[in-house]
């Protein structure tokens, strides 16, 4: 379905990389660590799944390194260049020049057609958005011909379409997708996985997909656990089976380290 597409900006064979990240929430007695010294490395090009037990700390992954959060300390870098701490205005540009979201609650604007809502970052990062474009990524993934709709006329599974030529628009060095498929169907949700892995695979697209489901994650390349704000794992050619495998593994160490605690 995706054409290959030269990049106008030049990539770095790095997509994201962590060095010691950490993260705590709240202060003294009552802080709890969210991320604890976190380091990973991404290749351009991967589709690489997060998961964890609830309270891991794969949502503050996902915030750092997308710039939705800054962390305590440590240094993550997109395409190759820092997010630096700058100001709130400095760290919103590096969002919008170097990174894309897909969310489960889609995000598009009710009064935008379906042209108006993928075209959207162009505009307001001041960017001149190319129609052909625009209208080139929406019939690749789909909706070609549901241009001048607007969401309230489209599925749930259509409205996450929207949502991917969105991030697939600015051409980011990274796509951050935080559980997409938590609100639809099987069939929709296996078409909205499919796309992303065809993405990786065609457009030259980085991917991190947080997710709490093993068939998701199945769709990746490669799978980071997390457990206690650390990295506890990957595996590499996943299938769901042995993902919910490894799942239920650190579910039963949470377990445990819960049990020991009280």
């Amino acid at each position: 379905m995706f054409a290959r597409e030269r990049q106008s900006r030049r990539r770095s064979a790095e997509a994201l990389r962590l060095v010691s990240v950490s993260k705590a929430y709240g202060a003294g007695d009552s802080a709890v660590t969210a991320l604890d010294r976190v380091t990973l490395s991404l290749p351009a090009g991967s589709f690489t799944a997060v998961m964890g037990p609830s309270g891991s700390g794969k949502s503050t992954l996902l915030q750092c390194a997308a710039g939705l959060d800054r962390p305590d300390q440590g240094q993550i870098l997109v395409d190759g260049e820092e997010m630096s701490g700058g100001s709130e205005a400095a760290l919103t540009k590096f969002r919008r020049d170097r990174i894309g979201f897909i969310f489960q609650q889609y995000n598009l604007l009710p009064t935008l057609t379906v042209e108006e809502n993928t075209s959207l970052p162009l505009r307001l990062a001041g960017r001149k958005a190319d129609p052909e474009r625009v209208r080139a990524i929406l019939t690749q993934v789909g909706l070609g011909d549901r241009l001048g709709h607007l969401p309230d006329e489209l599925s749930g599974g259509q409205r996450q379409r929207v949502a991917i030529a969105r991030a697939l628009v600015t051409r980011p060095g990274v796509i951050f997708a935080d559980e997409p498929t938590g609100a639809l169907d099987t069939r929709s949700a296996r078409d909205v996985l499919s796309l992303l892995r065809e993405g990786v695979r065609l457009h030259g697209t980085t991917v991190v997909l947080v997710t709490h489901d093993p068939v998701a994650a199945s769709y990746a390349d490669s799978v980071l656990f997390l457990a206690d704000g650390r990295l506890a794992g990957r595996l590499s050619a996943p299938t769901a089976e042995a993902v919910a495998a490894r799942m239920t593994h650190l579910g039963d160490q949470a377990a445990e380290q819960y049990a020991m605690e009280v």
